[in-house]
């Protein structure tokens, strides 16, 4: 492990997804202690997209934007708000210099799927129909997020996809939740990983679908075809319950004709970005920001 990252291990919370409620706050503790960049002139907005129920969002418009993306928190599916991911929306809007639409969606497991990703949609299209206010252009619209957030987003993409639209440019997946079978070697085998592991990916979907079974939508590994979908770049962890599943799927994407740019950072965690001291993580938050707003540029 990286030793800068390996140092804050013990610091981290025990923690699981037995009781929601205590993970949302210890969520809430740690996004409350994580320092948020410099802003600027950025305006910041907190809307609600029109939808049944109503989304909220929370809105970074830097100054010159020309594309945007719909930014989906993480949290295992059963945590996370606009409040808790404003350090690291904040950062890929000032990384990017994109606009930023991050999602509130709602949470398993009193909203199991297809919940957030219906709302995930409903933003979707709120955005491109409001592109123009946003002072961006409606085919520059990116969709993106970390762990079961961007599991969403490449959810969402399928859907887009299968039903003729919304118009999606690019994913941006980091560190993505994307199969409940947890077969994989490293879903097998990292069961005391910190802050994430076998047992807790295994609650997390556990939560999401409800007893139900997945469908690609809910878990896209499991989708049959993968051509026709916008560009991706996906981001794994080394010791990450999720690292094999996310190279599996972006091979697959390649062999479908799909533009994809992989990169596995060594010695990381999963949110282990987090700490945003180390030299490593402050790496992953530049490229995320390079790699959006390469994405959308001209």
């Amino acid at each position: 492990m990286d030793p800068e990252l390996e140092a804050f291990v013990p610091l981290f919370p025990k923690s699981d997804l037995s009781s929601p409620a205590d993970s949302r706050r210890q969520l809430a503790e740690l996004a409350a202690s994580v320092p948020v960049p410099d802003l600027g002139d950025m305006v910041v907005e907190d809307r609600t997209v029109p939808a049944d129920p109503p989304v909220p969002v929370r809105i970074y418009r830097p100054a010159g934007a020309r594309g945007a993306v719909v930014w989906l928190h993480g949290g295992g599916f059963v945590m996370g708000t606009v409040e808790t991911e404003h350090p690291w929306a904040a950062r890929l809007a000032v990384g990017s210099g994109a606009v930023v639409v991050s999602v509130g969606y709602r949470l398993a497991p009193e909203h199991p799927y297809p919940a957030a990703l219906d709302d995930a949609h409903a933003v979707l299209r709120w955005t491109v129909d409001h592109a123009a206010e946003l002072g961006v252009a409606p085919d520059r619209i990116a969709v993106g997020g970390h762990s079961a957030g961007a599991g969403i987003a490449a959810g969402l993409a399928l859907r887009a996809r299968d039903e003729q639209g919304p118009a999606i440019r690019f994913q941006l997946l980091n560190q993505p939740g994307l199969d409940d079978r947890h077969d994989t070697w490293s879903a097998r085998n990292f069961t005391d990983t910190p802050w994430f592991d076998r047992a807790k990916a295994i609650d997390a979907w556990r939560h999401y679908l409800g007893g139900r079974p997945a469908t690609p939508y809910a878990a896209p590994a499991r989708a049959a075809d993968l051509t026709g979908l916008p560009p991706a770049y996906i981001a794994t962890a080394e010791y990450c319950p999720n690292r094999d599943e996310d190279l599996g799927y972006a091979l697959r994407l390649l062999q479908a004709g799909v533009s994809v740019e992989v990169h596995q950072w060594p010695g990381t965690f999963h949110g282990s970005h987090a700490i945003v001291s180390a030299d490593i993580s402050q790496r992953q938050h530049a490229e995320l920001g390079a790699v959006l707003r390469r994405a959308l540029a001209d």
